[in-house]
C-alpha cells in the first residue's frame, strides 16, 4: 500500500473522529468522512495497547494494510477514513479479519456493494 493512501497528520485523523460517522462491530469500528477534493481515497489505523505487544499490534496493522490494499479498488473514491482495531480483534485469523472488514467496509458504503 503506498504512502500516499494513508492519513498522517493527527489534525486529519481528528477531524475524521469529529464528524462521528461510523459503523462498529465487536472486533474493529470505522469512523469516515468526505474529502471532496481528492483523487483517491485516504485511510489510517490505531490499535491500542491493551490488544497486546508489540509484535502483535504490527501484525495486525500489516493484516489490516494488506485488506485494505486487496480491496482498494472497489472503495469509493474521495473517503477518510480510520480503523480502530479493539482488542477482541485478537482471536480472528486473517481470513476473518478479512470477512469482518469487508462486511463493515460495505455497511459504512466505503466499498461499493458488488457481489464477488
Amino acid at each position: 500500500m503506498k504512502k500516499r493512501y494513508r492519513i498522517k497528520k493527527s489534525s486529519e485523523i481528528d477531524a475524521v473522529f469529529k464528524v462521528r460517522k461510523f459503523k462498529g462491530d465487536s472486533y474493529f469500528a470505522i469512523y469516515q468522512s468526505d474529502d471532496l477534493d481528492a483523487d483517491h481515497f485516504r485511510f489510517a489505523l490505531s490499535i491500542g495497547k491493551k490488544y497486546g505487544n508489540a509484535v502483535s499490534r504490527n501484525l495486525a496493522k500489516r493484516r489490516i494494510r494488506m485488506i485494505v490494499s486487496e480491496q482498494s479498488s472497489q472503495f469509493i473514491i474521495n473517503k477518510l477514513f480510520v480503523i480502530v482495531i479493539k482488542p477482541l480483534a485478537q482471536s480472528l485469523s486473517y481470513q476473518e479479519m478479512k470477512d469482518k472488514l469487508i462486511v463493515l467496509f460495505r455497511k459504512s458504503k466505503i466499498m461499493e456493494n458488488t457481489n464477488e
